[in-house]
């Protein structure tokens, strides 16, 4: 995977923008208002990511690439490195994961206001 697979797929999504609200080369996506992916786009190597905390923890003990948020809540969130031994495939469940549950994490007013635009 590289930045704009990443870029591309984030963004077909439903009711997901992007924005450099930190610097200008950390990409962060969001749903809501909320964050569900991070990514350095100079140094694209890895993606930050939510995932519900029991899920982040099997996943950290079954891959190597997978680990602890950068700079983020150890608990909720992972950095997994793109170029390592998890597979592509998951890799997209892990960025659906994420989108998933903090799409749910909004309120219902956010997310009826959201759907009908």
């Amino acid at each position: 995977m590289n930045i704009e697979n990443l870029r591309e797929y984030c963004l077909k999504k439903p009711f997901v923008t992007e924005s450099f609200p930190f610097d200008s080369s950390t990409l962060v996506f969001k749903v809501g208002g909320k964050m569900f992916a991070l990514a350095d786009v100079d140094r694209f190597s890895g993606i930050n990511l939510k995932a519900e905390p029991d899920y982040s923890t099997d996943l950290r003990e079954r891959y190597a690439a997978i680990n602890p948020g950068f700079h983020m809540n150890k608990t909720h969130w992972n950095t997994v490195d793109v170029n390592s031994d998890v597979p592509h495939e998951l890799l997209y469940r892990l960025i659906d994961h994420s989108y998933n549950l903090v799409y749910a994490s909004l309120s219902r007013k956010l997310r009826n206001e959201l759907e009908v635009g």
